[in-house]
């Protein structure tokens, strides 16, 4: 099973469980621990091959990586804890697989938080993923590992985010990154489809502006999902929780209310 950690309030039944991105870990959500401890039961979850989870013996799987397979690990933790329906987070890459989970067992999910949501692939990330494709099994992966990270986020205010994935993405193998790379020619038909598949899910979009590569298809998204909503933080980029923290938590938690 995937390591996780919990966080127990003494009095609130209500759960919110954090997902991160490709080559990160829940130490991505370090900035929200000590608000969202103050109201909330929370479950933070180490993805297969990342953080704690790249220390288990079943962390290598031998079968192609798929996005239902990846949210298909989350869910056996849920079951594991028989976690109630709950409040999710990601960021990222994590924002496809909370949607997912949505996808698979909406009884679960009572709202979502989409960080620097990933809801279409722009040219210049289709371009980044082709040279990923080309030269993932000839270069050493954290090459094209800092080079997306500078790519996504290229600002100096970027670069406590770019650092932090960075160093967590050095945990991975270059075989696991291989595998989660391959997931991105599943990336585009999964999205076209949440895109047409509105679930009446609350969901809060935080953006930032300086968020190049993913800002537009959001903003696009939330014309056609009529429970979605999206705040656009000033000055900041693709990781949001991490750069706007107080921001953040205060939009995420004020959301979060409305929905209890």
């Amino acid at each position: 099973m995937l390591y996780y950690k919990i966080f127990s309030h003494s009095v609130s039944k209500e759960w919110v469980v954090f997902i991160h991105g490709a080559g990160g870990s829940s130490a991505v959500w370090f900035k929200q621990l000590k608000d969202f401890r103050e109201k909330y039961n929370l479950l933070l979850i180490d993805l297969r091959g990342h953080g704690k989870s790249a220390d288990l013996p079943q962390a290598i799987y031998n079968e192609e990586y798929t996005f239902e397979g990846v949210t298909t690990d989350v869910i056996e933790v849920l079951d594991h804890l028989n976690l109630p329906p709950a409040h999710f987070m990601g960021v990222s890459l994590g924002t496809i697989i909370v949607r997912q989970l949505a996808e698979l067992e909406r009884w679960r999910v009572k709202s979502l938080v989409m960080a620097g949501a990933v809801t279409r692939l722009t040219t210049q990330s289709r371009v980044l993923v082709f040279l990923g494709s080309t030269f993932k099994r000839v270069i050493p992966y954290m090459w094209l590992y800092k080079l997306f990270a500078f790519v996504i986020m290229p600002r100096k205010q970027h670069s406590e985010s770019r650092n932090l994935f960075v160093r967590e993405a050095q945990k991975l193998c270059q075989k696991e990154f291989i595998r989660w790379f391959q997931l991105t020619k599943d990336i585009n038909p999964l999205l076209s489809y949440f895109k047409e598949s509105d679930l009446g899910i609350p969901t809060l979009y935080v953006m930032g502006d300086q968020d190049v590569m993913f800002l537009e298809p959001v903003k696009k998204i939330i014309k056609t999902h009529k429970h979605s909503v999206l705040n656009i933080l000033k000055k900041c980029g693709h990781v949001v929780n991490v750069e706007k923290p107080e921001e953040f938590n205060q939009l995420s938690l004020a959301f979060l209310k409305k929905q209890i």
